[in-house]
């Protein structure tokens, strides 16, 4: 069952400035350009919160494994915006060759027109975990009811296709606002970022992204790339596909054991 939200710190006290506000200017009426400036202020510092992918704010938010994880020497390859029907089998048949474990951020939509590659992503031993209905660029500005409606609809189409309820939810780019957080309780989902983030959707330098991904690498680490919506590298392959045999080999150079978000948990 759904877990009752428990606002983070941060929005216990933006609920405490919005109260202490309301009450000053039934107190004294002059005061309403200080209780103005510090909603004002209120809603800067969280609005700002959602543009950071990482930030725990607004909520409980997965942007490193465990401490028990981190002490098995354990890593988190995530792959975001699939699944692609050329890409995601090349991305697993890698994956297997290596014995990798990874956990696949899907799109419902994508997952409605590709659902054999949604499935196989599981029957391969992978976790798929929701990334939204829509992927909508403009995700961070949606109300409750329209956060919800995306993400439930994600959530039914993944699970019934792979027979497996996805446990984590990540929004487009990582962007959100205040109102996610009880959404995702709401549908006993936990939110998950990342600690390795190389851009792949940007560039296709096979070199930058592996150095953005590997640079200080260590246990506990999540990473993040793409197998939709990935940039080319100069020869036109996906750069998810260059990238991923040597991401695979600084993984055993460093002793690190890549496995899923949920058995990272357990």
């Amino acid at each position: 069952m759904p877990q009752p939200w428990k606002p983070s710190p941060a929005i216990k006290l933006s609920f405490a400035t919005h109260g202490a506000a309301a009450i000053s200017l039934l107190v004294v009426p002059g005061a309403w350009p200080w209780a103005l400036g510090a909603v004002t202020v209120n809603q800067l510092l969280i609005s700002g919160a959602g543009l950071l992918p990482r930030s725990a704010v607004l909520g409980a938010n997965l942007n490193r494994l465990p401490a028990a994880a981190a002490s098995r020497r354990e890593v988190a390859l995530t792959i975001d915006d699939g699944p692609d029907p050329e890409v995601t089998p090349r991305v697993l048949d890698i994956l297997d060759t290596t014995g990798v474990k990874a956990s696949f951020f899907c799109i419902g939509n994508r997952a409605r027109q590709y659902p054999r590659v949604c499935r196989e992503i599981v029957e391969r031993g992978h976790r798929v975990e929701n990334h939204g209905d829509s992927h909508s660029w403009i995700f961070a500005s949606f109300g409750s009811a329209r956060m919800r409606a995306d993400i439930a609809a994600a959530q039914a189409t993944l699970s019934d296709i792979t027979g497996q309820a996805p446990q984590f939810f990540r929004p487009t780019a990582g962007l959100r606002n205040p109102l996610l957080d009880p959404v995702l309780a709401s549908l006993d989902l936990r939110l998950a970022s990342w600690t390795r983030r190389p851009y792949d959707t940007r560039t296709g330098d096979v070199r930058r992204v592996l150095d953005r991904l590997t640079a200080g690498l260590g246990a506990g680490d999540i990473l993040l790339l793409h197998d939709g919506n990935g940039a080319l590298t100069p020869a036109g392959e996906p750069v998810i596909l260059a990238a991923l045999p040597h991401l695979v080999n600084a993984f055993a150079e460093a002793g690190l054991s890549p496995v899923t978000l949920t058995a990272a948990e357990q």
